[in-house]
């Protein structure tokens, strides 16, 4: 949600044109940020809680050349969401995280030689099989057969897509 969905559904909830509802919000949060300038916490009973977090000045590094930066200290903003604002999200459906990982799927069996030779003999995988005698299958006959133009119009051999002949 933006600020002008926020302020969109002001207006229609409390039947107010957009400008007032866009003061309205507005003198919120210009209310908020004033108080957070000054020091002052904000709690919002049921929703949550913000205050400012004060850091000290530290030596960082500049992350491409590896040299140190001196960081100011600085304050900045930060939000602690409420219990209530917690359950009630939570139980609006959405699917939580497991906190333990689920079990893994259980291994595949291990596929019987009468199988793997009924989903060899199928036609995707013909090329790649073995023959019964142990020997590699022919190349299928249009790989190998199938002639190309050159630019001279003399024909010469395809490449054949058979990768056992490499």
């Amino acid at each position: 949600m933006t600020k002008s969905d926020l302020i969109e559904k002001v207006a229609t909830q409390l039947n107010l044109p957009k400008g007032k509802a866009e003061l309205i919000i507005n003198c919120i949060f210009d209310s908020m940020e004033e108080s957070l300038k000054d020091g002052q916490r904000i709690e919002i009973r049921g929703f949550g809680s913000f205050e400012i977090r004060r850091y000290n000045a530290y030596e960082g590094r500049n992350p491409r050349t590896g040299s140190p930066v001196g960081v100011h200290p600085k304050r900045l903003p930060f939000f602690k969401v409420g219990k209530e604002l917690k359950e009630r999200v939570n139980a609006g459906g959405a699917p939580q995280r497991a906190t333990t990982p689920p079990p893994a799927p259980p291994a595949p069996a291990k596929e019987s030689a009468a199988a793997h030779a009924a989903h060899a003999a199928h036609s995707a995988h013909a090329a790649h099989a073995p023959a019964k005698d142990g020997k590699a299958a022919a190349a299928p006959a249009a790989a190998v057969v199938a002639k190309k133009k050159k630019a001279d119009g003399k024909s010469a051999p395809a490449r054949s897509t058979d990768k056992s002949r490499a």
